[in-house]
């Protein structure tokens, strides 16, 4: 039965561990199934071996690979991490968001329009001289203000 290991990394050099982890498993033809970058956690990556050993040799001589931690983990302990669940969405028409990501960050804007089936908003700055329509991952906002009315509707 496959076994899967955490990989400690250096904290942002996880896509080159594995990058580099690939590599290595493909040029020596070692017995790795599968390398992740989960979602969510720096400093780790996860590796699916045959064995403790299949894994070791995986990360021989790269760079930023810290070393496995010596416990095995457990389908269940990553499997959310793996799936995508649908999320909800808490973003509304109207909204006052800061953007979170991308050239424009820590920009505020204000949500014109939202695509909940490919996860899109579209929003205009608030600063620009002319309003803009952008379109951005649902994942690159933060709602900063809601609509007045609303406000009021909720005390």
């Amino acid at each position: 039965m496959n076994q899967i290991f955490a990989l400690r990394t250096t904290a942002n050099r996880e896509d080159q561990v594995v990058d580099f982890v690939s590599g290595n498993v493909q040029k020596k033809g070692i017995e790795v199934y599968s390398v992740l970058k989960p979602h969510g956690l720096r400093g780790y990556i996860f590796i699916e071996a045959k064995n403790k050993q299949s894994a070791e040799e995986s990360y021989k001589g790269v760079p930023y690979a810290r070393g496995l931690l010596p416990n095995t983990i457990s389908y269940e302990e990553i499997e959310n991490m793996l799936e995508q669940g649908k999320q909800e969405i808490n973003i509304k028409k109207g909204d006052i968001v800061e953007i979170i990501s991308g050239p424009f960050k820590r920009e505020k804007a204000k949500i014109t329009r939202i695509d909940e089936t490919k996860e899109e908003v579209v929003l205009e700055l608030l600063e620009a001289a002319v309003p803009i329509p952008m379109t951005l991952k649902i994942d690159a906002v933060k709602v900063i203000r809601r609509d007045t009315d609303e406000e009021e509707a909720n005390e």
